[in-house]
């Protein structure tokens, strides 16, 4: 098993954040574009599925659990209805989206934060 690196982790992740972010941007820029599909990317999770991150049971009481990767890919988003200006967007889907990435770049920054400041402690 290959050593966790929280680092690469996190950055990976906010790129993931990054890239959904632009998509939900670019779908409120559109909203009143006739015929403008509304898209999104793949969950984070999805993204693990490809990674070399696995989590592996160490014990025997342990229950296995598979990490999962890929890569970023935008694609249409199928939650999204066809609205009275010919297109999938509706300002409320996206503003929760967009609530959710701020969210994830909080969380984000306050783990790389934490485990910054307790690898310096024990550099100290």
């Amino acid at each position: 098993m290959q050593p966790v690196n929280l680092f690469d982790l996190a950055s990976q992740q906010a790129r993931w954040l990054s890239v959904r972010q632009s998509a939900v941007a670019g779908n409120i820029a559109n909203m009143n574009t006739p015929g403008y599909e509304a898209v999104d990317v793949q969950p984070f999770e999805r993204v693990l599925e490809g990674s070399k991150l696995r989590m592996q049971p160490t014990a025997p009481g342990h229950i296995a659990l598979g990490a999962r990767g890929g890569e970023f890919d935008v694609r249409t988003d199928e939650t999204a209805a066809v609205s009275a200006s010919g297109n999938s967007v509706t300002i409320e889907q996206e503003l929760v989206k967009a609530g959710e990435v701020r969210r994830g770049f909080e969380m984000n920054t306050a783990i790389v934060k934490a485990f910054h400041r307790m690898m310096m402690m024990t550099v100290r």
